[in-house]
């Protein structure tokens, strides 16, 4: 699924719109990167499928607060 493991964005649906103002569906998927972090606390990498806001996110607070956030978030649905 293209979903990014910091932030929670997914695919959001719009319109293809032509010059003659036809429209046709389609999607406009996250910019999700496929990426190494180096966990601190745990001495290892760990790989995360995140978009490119969620990587600002994570150098703004750091990861382990970005991780924690993101579990604290996922048990909230």
């Amino acid at each position: 699924m293209r979903i990014c493991e910091i932030t929670g964005k997914t695919a959001q649906v719009g319109n293809n719109v032509s010059h003659s103002n036809r429209k046709t569906k389609r999607r406009f998927n996250p910019n999700l990167k496929t990426k190494r972090f180096w966990l601190e606390e745990e001495s290892r990498w760990i790989t995360l499928k995140v978009s490119t806001s969620g990587m600002k996110t994570i150098n703004k607070k750091g990861l382990a607060c970005a991780l924690n956030e993101a579990v604290a978030a996922k048990k909230i649905y």
